[in-house]
């Protein structure tokens, strides 16, 4: 169960927080690195969690993905703050904390305090994004917006100008693992054809060697990857395989 607010933040001194980015800093070293593979913690081994960091860190990545799930709005449970904060004091990397949780208002404070460069909420879990997508730009961090295979892009039309990330869900969120539905490459070249979109296009959800390069020809900034990377014997190489992929399918920009 994710912490209240009233919930303080404590962990051993090991755990000191690294100094967070600036939110144009991030923005502009993913826009630069793009097409590049975000790397999603949910598969590695928590037992060594920095080890499982510093393995994927010394692979190039610019960036982890951490996915927050509160067995409400998703039909699963992963980790809060505390991991959050974990991470963000063994590395330098910039944390893109995805958010599948019911009221994500009452703790984005809380993961910025934890080290958040980025938190992508969901459209299905809020009535209006617009409010808090422009809080969490004031907290210092990227906002994001995340859309389930089944919800339209015409449902957060409005809030596009308020996102520094755009999150096309390539699964149903909860699980990983699961089969990649190409109605996200359908999301991504929409995104990519609106010229006036200043932001960045993620797809998360059934990114492996087969899926990689079709979502970086469609259009896609940040590719998250799970079991292809953290199932494999060596992160290094299918890091740097996804990579090649993406950049000789992506188009010029």
């Amino acid at each position: 169960m994710l912490p209240g607010r009233s919930a303080p933040l404590h962990l051993p001194p090991q755990y000191a927080m690294a100094t967070r980015l600036d939110r144009k800093e991030v923005f502009a070293r993913l826009r630069a690195a793009s097409p590049a593979v975000n790397p999603s913690i949910l598969f590695c081994d928590f037992s060594n969690l920095a080890r499982e960091i510093r393995r994927v860190e010394e692979a190039g990545v610019p960036v982890l993905h951490i996915d927050v799930m509160d067995g409400h709005f998703v039909p699963n449970l992963t980790f809060g703050m505390p991991i959050v904060k974990a991470a963000r004091s063994v590395t330098d990397l910039p944390l893109d904390v995805h958010l599948m949780i019911e009221r994500p208002d009452r703790y984005v404070q809380q993961f910025r305090d934890a080290g958040a460069d980025s938190m992508t909420i969901h459209a299905e879990a809020v009535e209006d994004p617009r409010p808090l997508l422009d809080h969490i730009r004031r907290l210092g961090a990227l906002a994001g917006l995340a859309v389930n295979p089944p919800t339209p892009l015409a449902k957060i039309e409005a809030c596009l100008p308020h996102c520094d990330l755009v999150l096309a869900m390539s699964v149903m969120p909860g699980f990983g693992g699961q089969e990649f539905d190409p109605v996200a490459l359908e999301k991504i070249r929409e995104l990519r054809a609106r010229r006036e979109l200043d932001a960045l296009i993620e797809v998360d959800g059934g990114i492996n060697h087969e899926t990689v390069g079709a979502c970086a020809e469609a259009g896609a900034d940040l590719l998250v990857a799970g079991a292809a990377i953290f199932c494999s014997d060596d992160y290094a190489a299918a890091i740097h395989d996804l990579a090649s992929l993406a950049a000789a399918s992506a188009p010029a920009r």
